[in-house]
């Protein structure tokens, strides 16, 4: 049994491979053209060669232009970064409770995983090749040690984990299906050391060598590629190596909660349910999430950049190497020599260099140079128009290029070049901030399905100093996560600061009495980059948080303390407003009530103690 699952998964493999290896060979070229390796070209069979000389005296210099491109896309698409808030599952209390406290989940996780390199790695990846996956999981080998066996292993609680997947190993069950909820299975493919394979599934295998990028084990293993002309980018090899091959099929009636296989090797070591609640409406889904750098109608992969650039590229690389020829046929010369009339031998190795005697045969002709024509004004037109190509159609023309931006041009004018710009991001900037949000729903709801026991998390707080937390799977009420402003996108620091500017002149951000708030001065000094400077304590806010913890622990028959130190007026109105609410009138009980009611009275004996 167990080996029929293991060839059967083993088959639909290599059929996704062949189904995938024309997308496949495209990437390998992008990324080619991205580190500089231009000279080579998609050949017979469909893979990736280079191309010789036609004469020994060709000229074969690069000229890069695609990898500034999309460095300069890269740096701009950087500065998406919206932050997430979570909305309440409902208008009670304690649900805009556990809102904030999820949201300051997020914040948590996002600094500890450094989620900002790792969307910064998933771009490039979706930037060369088109598309990119994050991979969203519970990592049993994370978290605070709960236990320890009598072997001495540690049991440690588990933690959410993020992993970014390259296209490469990624199998969709259809390339037609435009999106990963279109597909009914998914296999995630990866080679790793035999000693890793070993740690993680308690087996042993084989190793061989296998490509990380087409994870085909087929080709010599003397380091060449595949046509054996040398390595390029896209065949490196990984040596005493094993497939891992995780196979993940959707919901359906045979499988109610899905089903995952995984295969080390020729092993079979898991064959069960979808580990993962993480789908909508508390089903189990697939734990990757797609990002794409443009669509492409009617694939599952997106397309790149760097295949359009490709052939302007090539035109720009070969007009360089031809100009560059014909000047050294302008400072060098072509000699033309009569047949047996010199030593053409001496003539080839030291050419006529100054104060050279040249011997020639008594009677013959004198070598003589042909004569060469000016460099035609062709050459320096079609590379002028290559350029403003480039430009074109990569959408990002900077400032500073005197082919897009003229000295008598306006205010006016420079605003709409640099909003045609971020335009032209648009579709690439949906795709990072759709991304943003799912990973924030599915670290969410991971949390809720695996957090059982209490788990410690810090933050930076609101006035720059650490805030730490505690929160358990109860506390996750919604994983409905939205952005605090829809606005953010490729905005720089100066376009920032210029909108605060014009809110403050325009009095925007003051209250009635002309004022600006303490917790809105403290938001303002952080989006224009002085945080810091601010780090004194919003008190209001302090307090209608510990009114807030008040509530939730009276509501629970828990007696709670007054404190000289409380604003009366700002927990008395607190209070009153939560026995106000749903949450109270549904869940109260009468000794609840007659804890609020008592200690709202005493609120009101401090208060009026203290007139």
């Amino acid at each position: 049994m167990k080996n029929d699952i293991v060839k059967e998964v083993l088959e639909d493999f290599q059929n996704r491979v062949l189904e995938r290896k024309s997308y496949e060979t495209q990437w390998k070229l992008n990324m080619n053209f991205y580190m500089g390796n231009q000279f080579c070209s998609i050949g017979f069979g469909g893979l990736v060669e280079d191309a010789d000389r036609q004469y020994f005296w060709q000229e074969r210099e690069v000229f890069n232009h695609i990898a500034p491109k999309i460095d300069i896309r890269l740096a701009k698409l950087s500065a998406i970064r919206p932050k997430l808030y979570v909305v309440p599952a409902s208008s009670d209390e304690r649900d805009a409770y556990t809102a904030k406290l999820s949201k300051k989940i997020l914040d948590s996780v996002s600094a500890k995983y450094n989620l900002s390199q790792k969307i910064n790695q998933a771009t490039k990846w979706s930037e060369i090749c088109g598309t990119s996956f994050y991979k969203i999981f519970w990592n049993s080998n994370l978290g605070q040690v709960v236990a320890i066996e009598d072997s001495g292993r540690k049991i440690k609680a588990g933690d959410v984990d993020i992993a970014v997947c390259s296209p490469f190993e990624i199998y969709p069950d259809f390339t037609t299906c435009e999106n990963l909820e279109d597909c009914q299975s998914i296999i995630h493919a990866k080679a790793y050391s035999v000693e890793e394979i070993r740690q993680m599934y308690d087996v042993d295998i084989e190793g061989r060598d296998i490509n990380v990028f087409s994870l085909d084990s087929s080709f010599s293993t003397g380091g060449l590629g595949y046509n054996g002309i040398g390595t390029k980018v896209g065949e490196s090899t990984k040596r005493n190596a094993g497939l891992v091959i995780e196979k993940y099929i959707r919901p359906n009636e045979d499988f109610p909660n899905g089903r995952l296989i995984i295969i080390a090797g020729d092993k079979l070591v898991f064959d069960g349910e979808l580990p993962y609640i993480n789908g909508v409406d508390g089903k189990r889904d697939f734990p990757f999430i797609k990002q794409v750098s443009c669509d492409e109608v009617g694939a599952f992969w997106g397309k790149s950049l760097i295949e359009r650039l490709i052939p302007i590229q090539r035109a720009y690389n070969a007009v360089k190497n031809r100009k560059h020829e014909f000047l050294n046929r302008l400072t060098l010369g072509v000699l033309a020599v009569e047949d047996g009339s010199v030593d053409i031998e001496n003539l080839e190795e030291e050419g006529l260099a100054p104060g050279k005697i040249l011997v020639y045969r008594q009677g013959a002709n004198v070598p003589t140079y042909l004569d060469n024509e000016s460099l035609p004004t062709d050459f320096e037109k079609e590379e002028e128009k290559l350029l403003e190509e480039f430009t074109s159609l990569s959408g990002t023309s900077e400032m500073g290029d005197m082919t897009t931006v003229s000295a008598t041009m306006s205010g006016v004018a420079l605003e709409l070049l640099l909003d045609e710009n971020q335009t032209r991001l648009s579709f690439t900037t949906d795709s990072i901030k759709s991304a943003i949000k799912q990973i924030g729903k599915h670290l969410l709801r991971l949390y809720k399905q695996f957090a059982n026991i209490p788990r410690l998390a810090k933050i930076v707080g609101e006035n720059g100093m650490p805030e730490i937390f505690y929160f358990k799977s109860s506390d996750i009420s919604s994983d409905d996560v939205q952005f605090e402003t829809e606005s953010e996108g490729a905005d720089t620091l100066t376009q920032r600061r210029n909108m605060i500017y014009t809110l403050l002149d325009k009095g925007l951000l003051s209250d009635e009495e002309g004022k600006i708030s303490q917790s809105v001065k403290s938001k303002i000094l952080e989006m224009i980059g002085f945080g810091n400077w601010e780090n004194s304590q919003d008190l209001d806010s302090l307090h209608i948080r510990r009114a807030d913890n008040e509530n939730i622990a009276m509501l629970d028959n828990g007696e709670v303390k007054v404190k000289s130190i409380d604003d009366h007026n700002l927990h008395i109105n607190e209070h009153i407003a939560y026995m106000l609410s749903g949450e109270y009138e549904k869940n109260a009980t009468e000794k609840v009530e007659k804890i609020f009611l008592k200690h709202i009275e005493e609120h009101k004996k401090i208060l009026k103690e203290g007139e």
